[in-house]
């Protein structure tokens, strides 16, 4: 039994042994392995940068000689960049454009409403102030360069009153406009008493008499435009009253009238009433107006008034003050007969009963008309006025770049009740932003249903708030005030910002699959046409902002 249970303890013994002898082999022969793995990398490291004799004793002895421990702490840098990136492209494969800055005298260089390129133009019609884009061999290729002493502009609501004369260096209205409080002059800056020819107490109370007539309170008028705006006032004072206005005026002998209210911060374009039509849909405008804007409104078989006929809101009204207009007190100060001022209003009242306008009131210097809610008397109208007959049918009433202007009147859309506005009542402000807009509702729009105008609506309120993360000065109040969206579609991005400080030019491309531009102006908001292939009709650094969504897909087989 002793033998017995004596021999498992030494045979675990034994095998204890063995393993540990095992173990240690193992260890051995890794340790050497790895030894020899790193001698030879240390090796093949050093074989590149191994000198020869003769040039390492030289480096020796001048190491000897010129060096010590602290030098080489101090002055040695390890290289751990990585050295295994693909070589650089050569030179002539980059694109490299070289675009130098143009000659100072280019500072307000406008390229399609270029004044000295206009005079090769017809005067007729003044045809030679429009829009005339250079040809290709005209371009500049340089960058338009700031006035020498330009400053950032004051911002809004300082800026509807001020601006740094050195950012608009003009002169000349302050000298012709002296008497009627446009712009005056103080030191370096420029001050907007909000004065105009025909409201020398200034706009805010000329806004006021117009609100005593129709009104302007309860969100019905939303959108405005001013023809031959002057300085923009009126539109300027209209903002505090929740209605957009967009001004516009020729780049004439007043060449800084849209310079001036854009450094403003209000809303404005360069164009003229002449042979083509303004840039914006039919039915977009809740109100018109004209100031002494000295368009020829009766002239041309009544053209211009038929042309403000196409872009008002059924309903809309049209507002006139200055010549003829209470001729019979003012014809001595406006150095006219008579005779002629009773004519020229005579003219002006025949051509807006042929548009079935009806004339509100004429009050002091005031006179308002408002366009018929439809067309069903308009129609019966004919009978007794032939001019101007009823567009074709197959006339595109929103097409307007370079279209030319007729002498027939845009057909409302059809109706079944005297008492339905043609096209769609439209909310009043605030809710028509967000209400379905009547072109969407009546599926007029192909492709566009009032679910996605929902959801591109919601859609744009997420990208505006990521935007003014990204962009923190889009966030802070005032930094930003002149905003252009380049492919506006919906208007969504201008929704979204509706309750910052800020206006947008919504623009429609003219090569956009779906001409929306209705639907901006039915959401109370502003915009025009644009070919992004040519120089847009405004002066140099009119936007603060800019935004383009899909646009450069337009344009990339251009």
């Amino acid at each position: 039994m002793a033998v017995t249970s004596g021999c498992p303890t030494r045979l675990s013994h034994i095998t204890l042994l063995n393993a540990k002898k095992s173990n240690f082999f193992y260890i051995t022969l890794i340790s050497i392995l790895c030894t020899t793995f790193y001698l030879i990398g240390v090796w093949q490291h050093s074989v590149g940068s191994i000198p020869n004799s003769s040039s390492s004793s030289v480096a020796a002895a001048a190491f000897q000689t010129s060096s010590d421990c602290t030098t080489l702490r101090t002055t040695t840098q390890l290289d751990f960049t990585p050295h295994h990136l693909p070589p650089d492209p050569p030179q002539e494969a980059a694109r490299v454009p070289h675009l130098p800055p143009c000659d100072p005298s280019f500072s307000e260089y406008s390229p399609c409403e270029d004044v000295k390129r206009s005079l090769k133009f017809d005067r007729n019609m003044l045809i030679y102030r429009e829009r005339h884009c250079p040809e290709a061999n005209e371009l500049l290729k340089c960058r338009v360069p700031a006035p020498f002493g330009y400053k950032v502009p004051f911002r809004w609501p300082t800026s509807r009153d001020f601006a740094w004369f050195a950012n608009v260096p003009h002169k000349e209205l302050t000298v012709e406009k002296k008497n009627q409080n446009w712009v005056k002059v103080e030191g370096e800056r420029l001050r907007f008493p909000g004065g105009g020819t025909m409201f020398p107490r200034g706009a805010d109370a000329y806004i006021d008499d117009i609100d005593k007539l129709i009104n302007l309170k309860d969100g019905s008028i939303r959108t405005a435009i001013d023809t031959g705006c002057g300085v923009a006032s009126w539109g300027a004072y209209l903002l505090s009253r929740n209605i957009l206005a967009v001004s516009f005026a020729p780049r004439d002998t007043h060449e800084a009238q849209v310079q001036f209210a854009l450094e403003r911060g209000v809303p404005a374009l360069i164009g003229i009433m002449a042979s083509i039509r303004l840039p914006y849909p039919s039915r977009a405008f809740d109100m018109a107006h004209c100031s002494r804007c000295l368009i020829p409104w009766g002239q041309y078989d009544g053209l211009y008034l038929i042309e403000v006929d196409r872009i008002l809101r059924p309903g809309g009204y049209w507002i006139l003050s200055g010549p003829p207009i209470n001729w019979e007190n003012h014809w001595k100060g406006w150095n006219r007969t008579k005779s002629d001022l009773n004519a020229e209003q005579t003219q002006i009242e025949t051509v807006a009963k042929t548009l079935c306008w009806k004339k509100i009131i004429q009050k002091d210097d005031l006179a308002i008309w408002q366009k018929p809610t439809n067309h069903i008397h308009c129609r019966v109208n004919r009978k007794v006025f032939k001019n101007p007959p009823f567009c074709a049918q197959n006339q595109n009433p929103d097409m307007a770049w370079y279209t030319k202007l007729e002498t027939c009147l845009t057909p409302l859309p059809e109706v079944t009740s005297i008492k339905e506005t043609a096209g769609g009542k439209l909310a009043k402000w605030p809710e028509r932003l967000n209400s379905i807009p009547p072109r969407i509702s009546s599926g007029n729009l192909r492709g566009i249903t009032e679910k996605e105008f929902i959801e591109n609506t919601e859609l744009w309120k997420q990208r505006v708030e990521y935007y003014k993360k990204v962009d923190y000065q889009l966030a802070e109040t005032g930094r930003y005030r002149n905003l252009l969206d380049m492919n506006a579609y919906l208007g969504g991005f201008a929704a979204a910002l509706i309750d910052d400080p800020v206006w947008t030019m919504n623009v429609v491309p003219v090569e956009a699959e779906t001409n929306t531009l209705g639907v901006v102006y039915e959401r109370g908001l502003i915009g025009t046409y644009q070919n992004w292939c040519e120089a847009m009709s405004t002066y140099p650094r009119t936007y603060d902002f800019i935004h383009a969504d899909s646009v450069f897909s337009l344009y990339k087989d251009r």
